[in-house]
């Protein structure tokens, strides 16, 4: 049973391409498999991101409403002349500032995550409709460029090897396991708690821009519906993947990329099937179910074993 639920996100995966692929032969052909990979690279990073708040046994709900924002200045910023560089480094920017300012109520205020990210995820949606003035922007050609296969494949890969490396070979990363297996405990063993804490929200919220930049890329523009619902579905990917909403146990490769890769598969899918659009959110809506369902399963398999 454990080692079940330790790989239930690859046999879920290897279920939907198998599923999808006897319905519609196209799903396995090697330009749809390269579309899965660029179109999921963007949840990869964001899923990434989620992976370090959720190891702390926090999470972010406003990561949605920053690759909103990230996106809404980046396209100010493009329409007024700024070169394409200066607009990326902005995305970045913006993003981490908004994972600190998550992180400053939580740390400081001492505010539970949820109800701060919340918020903020409100309060994000709101400040990026201001800047778009509730218009959709269609932004330069030089956008699309983060949005080819090749480029969206290599910074998606770029950001999981060197999300891996930090939690499974630094310092750093040891700690954040350790905060999020009990957060009491680390304290008393002298480890900065309030300082690892802030980390992980500014990692995510920068995570969360360049997820917002690969989303431009693919889709050219920004509308009042950008980063809707992505932190849910970021939330998914990682959950799927082996994170414990608990905190403690999880990683980025291959579990957040392979959850990524199946709530992709599984949209995707849906497409190509020509599906009943009004099924799309049920069926988001079970995927997200089964995560959660997994994660309680996974917990009560590691509990029983401790017990034992």
């Amino acid at each position: 049973m454990k080692r079940l639920l330790d790989h239930a996100s690859l046999l879920l995966l290897a279920l939907a391409v198998l599923v999808f692929g006897l319905m519609e032969p196209r799903f396995w052909s090697w330009n749809n498999l390269t579309n899965l990979l660029t179109q999921s690279s963007s949840a990869m990073v964001a899923a990434t991101g989620m992976t370090f708040v959720l190891l702390t046994a926090g999470v972010d709900l406003s990561l949605g409403a920053i690759m909103f924002l990230c996106a809404a200045v980046a396209g100010k910023l493009a329409l007024a002349g700024h070169p394409v560089g200066l607009c990326v480094a902005a995305m970045l920017v913006c993003g981490a500032m908004c994972g600190a300012v998550n992180a400053s109520a939580i740390v400081w205020l001492r505010v539970l995550p949820f109800v701060v990210t919340l918020a903020t995820l409100y309060l994000g949606r709101g400040l990026a409709l201001s800047v778009t003035e509730t218009r959709a922007m269609n932004l330069p050609e030089a956008f699309l460029t983060f949005g080819r296969p090749a480029c969206a494949i290599a910074i998606a890969a770029a950001v999981v090897i060197a999300a891996e490396v930090t939690l499974r070979v630094t310092v750093y990363g040891r700690h954040l396991y350790a905060l999020g297996a009990g957060r009491r405990i680390a304290e008393y063993a002298g480890l900065p708690a309030r300082r690892l804490t802030f980390s992980v929200y500014v990692v995510c919220g920068a995570c969360a821009g360049l997820a917002a930049l690969l989303t431009l890329g693919q889709l050219g523009a920004v509308s009042p519906k950008f980063g809707e619902n992505r932190e849910f579905t970021a939330i998914a990917a990682a959950v799927l993947g082996g994170t414990s909403l608990f905190g403690g146990r999880g990683g980025v490769f291959p579990g957040a990329v392979l959850g990524a890769l199946l709530m992709q598969s599984i949209e995707s899918g849906l497409v190509m099937v020509n599906a009943d659009p009004y099924l799309y959110p049920m069926i988001m809506a079970a995927a997200i179910f089964a995560a959660v369902l997994l994660d309680a399963r996974r917990r009560a398999t590691q509990d029983g074993h401790y017990r034992e």
